[in-house]
C-alpha cells in the first residue's frame, strides 16, 4: 500500500468477480481513538465533537460572487452516451480567487435520469470515495443496483471530481515507472533501502508535477466541493442530494460546512475525520486493516482449507513470515513481475476491503505458501487499478495530488518515519510498518498543502446520516463516531459487521434506513445499530 487515505469503493464489476483503493491523513494531537470493535452505548453511539484544538470550517457567504455568476449560468447539454445514460460537461475556475482569468477546467458528468418522471424528487450526486475514484464509472457500474424507488424518484448523478477521471485527469509516471513504485520496498531495513524509497517517491512527485503543471495545485477538497455546489445548481436543485462513499465522505463533510443551507439529503458512508492529522489519521488507519485482518483469520482458521493456520495467533505467525521471506527474495508469479513484499502487502490489505475477496485471498495465500505469488499480485494490481496491459488509471495520481494537497505531510524525513515507527507497530504488527513510510510520500510533494486538520459543524444544516461499520479497515469506525459528533446535524448509523462501508452491500437494515430517509427525510435515530 502506498497511500495513506481511504481509497476507492471496489467496483460493482470487481465484486461480481470476487477480485476487484487514501488513503487518509487526518488530525490532532490527541490520542488515536480505538479502530474498529463495537459501538460504544456510553454516548448512545455518537461521539462527542473532538476537542483537539482544530480549526472549525467556516461556512462561505451566502451572496455568490459576481465572478462566479457565468458559471452558474452554463446550460448543462445533456446527451445519450452509454445506455441508459447521459452525459454533459461544464467548466469551473482553476483558482477560485480569480474566476473567469481564463484558466478554467472542463469537468465532466453522467446521469441516469428517474425513472418516475411524474414523482421525481431532483438529482441524487454519487461519489465514490479515493480520492481518485470516477464517480462516472460508479454510477454506471451501481445504477441499477439502487433500490427502485430511489432510481425511480431521484435522477443518478456523478461527476469526476478535476484532476480525476475524465475531468482533466493528472498522470504522473509512465506504466513500467509506475510498476518499479509498486514494487518497491515500504519497510526498508538499511539506509540503502531508505535512499532508494526516497528516490521512487521524489521520482512520483515529479512526475506528476511535470504532467500536471498548474492543475496540481488546484485539485483541494474545498475546490471539489465548490465544483458540487455548482453542479447542485447546474441540474436544477436548491438543495444538494448526495451519497458519498469512504473519501466521498470527506467531500460531502466539506460540502456541509462550506454551504450548510444548501444540505439537502446527505449520507456519509464509511466516513472519515476531517479533524485528524496526516500522523493520526494514517495511525488509526493503520489499525484498521489490523482489524480487519483479525477478522478476516478468525473466519479462515474455522475453515478445513485455511492456508494460514488453525488459529489466530498462528495466522499472523505465518503473515508475519510470508512477509520477511518475501522482504528477503521475491516470489514467482508466472509472470515477468516477481512478488514484492510491498506488492503481498498491498494484495492483502486489498482483500480487507470486502469480504467478498476473502475467498481469493484465501486463495492466494495458499498459492503463496507454495511459491506462487500470482494471486497476491493480481490482489495488488487491482488495488493499484493496473489493466493487463501495463498501464494504470489516474487514480493512485490523483489520490496522492489531493492528499498531498489536503494536509500538510505527515512526516517531514526519514528520521521522523523512524521515530514514529514503534507506535505504528504497536498499533497495527502487520501493517504498521509499511503504512508509516509509506506517508513519506508527501514530504516530497511540489506543491504546499493548502488544507489542515478541522472539524465541520455545518450550523443550520438539515439531519446528516453518518454510517460507520465497526470493524471498517480503510475508515475506522471511530472516525464516523467523531464526524457524527461534530456536525451539528449529525446522525450516526451503526453497522456492526466487517468491509468497507455499509450502504448497498448487505444489509437489509442499514439499507432500509438509508432509502426511508432519501425518499421521506426521516433520518434514522441517532445512535441506531444494524447488525447482520
Amino acid at each position: 500500500m502506498r497511500v495513506a487515505r481511504p481509497r476507492r469503493l471496489l467496483s460493482a464489476a470487481a465484486l461480481a468477480a470476487a477480485a476487484s483503493l487514501l488513503l487518509a491523513g487526518c488530525t490532532s494531537g490527541h490520542p488515536a481513538p480505538t479502530a474498529g470493535g463495537s459501538p460504544d452505548s456510553s454516548t448512545g453511539g455518537h461521539a462527542p465533537a473532538p476537542t483537539n484544538g482544530a480549526t472549525p470550517l467556516e461556512p462561505l457567504p451566502t451572496d455568490l460572487p459576481a465572478g462566479l455568476a457565468p458559471y452558474y449560468a452554463q446550460q448543462l447539454s445533456w446527451k445519450p452516451c452509454t445506455t441508459d445514460f447521459e452525459c454533459a460537461t461544464f467548466k469551473v475556475p482553476l483558482d477560485y480567487a480569480h474566476p473567469g482569468d481564463g484558466h478554467d477546467v472542463e469537468l465532466s458528468a453522467i446521469r441516469k435520469p428517474a425513472t418516475d418522471k411524474t414523482h421525481r424528487l431532483g438529482s441524487l450526486l454519487l461519489n465514490p470515495g479515493g480520492p481518485g475514484g470516477s464517480a462516472i464509472e460508479y454510477v454506471q457500474s451501481v445504477a441499477s443496483r439502487y433500490d427502485g424507488n430511489v432510481r425511480a424518484g431521484y435522477d443518478l448523478v456523478g461527476f469526476d471530481p478535476r484532476g480525476v477521471g475524465k475531468s482533466a485527469p493528472i498522470t504522473c509516471l509512465s506504466g513500467d515507472r509506475m510498476d518499479a513504485y509498486a514494487a518497491a520496498d515500504i519497510t526498508p531495513d538499511s539506509q540503502s533501502e531508505i535512499d532508494a524509497l526516497v528516490a521512487v517517491d521524489k521520482e512520483f512527485a515529479a512526475g506528476c508535477s511535470a504532467r500536471a503543471g498548474e492543475l496540481l495545485g488546484h485539485v483541494s477538497t474545498v475546490e471539489a466541493a465548490r465544483d458540487m455546489d455548482m453542479l447542485r445548481a447546474l441540474v436544477g436543485d436548491q438543495k444538494l442530494n448526495y451519497v458519498g462513499k469512504s473519501y466521498g465522505t470527506f467531500l460531502g463533510a466539506t460540502y456541509a460546512g462550506l454551504f450548510p443551507s444548501k444540505v439537502g439529503k446527505v449520507v456519509l458512508d464509511g466516513a472519515m475525520d476531517p479533524s485528524l492529522d496526516a500522523v493520526t489519521g494514517n495511525l488509526t488507519q493503520a489499525g484498521g486493516f489490523e482489524t480487519a485482518w483479525t477478522a478476516f483469520a478468525k473466519d479462515c482458521v474455522k475453515r478445513e482449507d485455511c492456508p494460514v493456520g488453525h488459529t489466530e495467533q498462528e495466522a499472523g505467525e505465518k503473515l508475519t513470515a510470508l512477509f520477511k521471506k518475501l522482504d528477503a527474495e521475491p516470489m514467482p508469479t508466472g509472470t515477468s513481475r516477481p512478488l514484492t513484499e510491498a506488492q503481498a502487502l498491498t494484495g492483502v490489505a486489498e482483500a480487507m476491503y470486502t469480504e467478498a475477496l476473502w475467498p481469493h485471498l484465501r486463495t492466494a495465500l495458499a498459492a503463496a505458501q507454495s511459491g506462487n505469488g500470482s494471486g497476491l499480485l493480481q490482489l495488488a494490481d487491482e488495488y493499484y487499478s493496473r489493466s493487463e496491459d501495463g498501464s494504470y488509471e489516474n487514480l493512485m495520481y490523483a489520490n496522492m495530488a489531493v492528499n498531498c494537497l489536503d494536509l500538510p505531510a505527515s512526516f517531514a524525513d526519514p528520521a521522523a518515519v523512524t521515530a514514529a515507527l514503534p507506535d505504528f507497530q504497536k498499533a497495527a504488527p502487520h501493517f504498521g510498518s509499511d503504512m508509516a513510510w509509506m506517508a513519506l510520500s508527501c514530504a516530497y510533494w511540489p506543491v504546499k498543502a493548502s488544507g489542515a486538520p478541522h472539524t465541520v459543524r455545518a450550523a443550520g444544516a438539515a439531519p446528516i446520516v453518518v454510517v460507520g461499520t465497526t470493524r471498517d479497515p480503510a475508515t475506522p469506525y471511530a472516525w464516523a463516531k467523531s464526524l457524527a459528533g461534530q456536525l451539528e446535524s449529525g446522525r450516526l448509523l451503526t453497522y456492526d459487521g466487517d468491509g468497507h462501508t455499509a450502504y448497498g452491500r448487505h444489509n437489509t437494515c442499514v439499507d432500509d434506513a438509508v432509502n426511508r430517509y432519501l425518499l421521506g427525510g426521516a433520518a434514522p435515530d441517532n445512535g441506531k445499530v444494524c447488525k447482520d
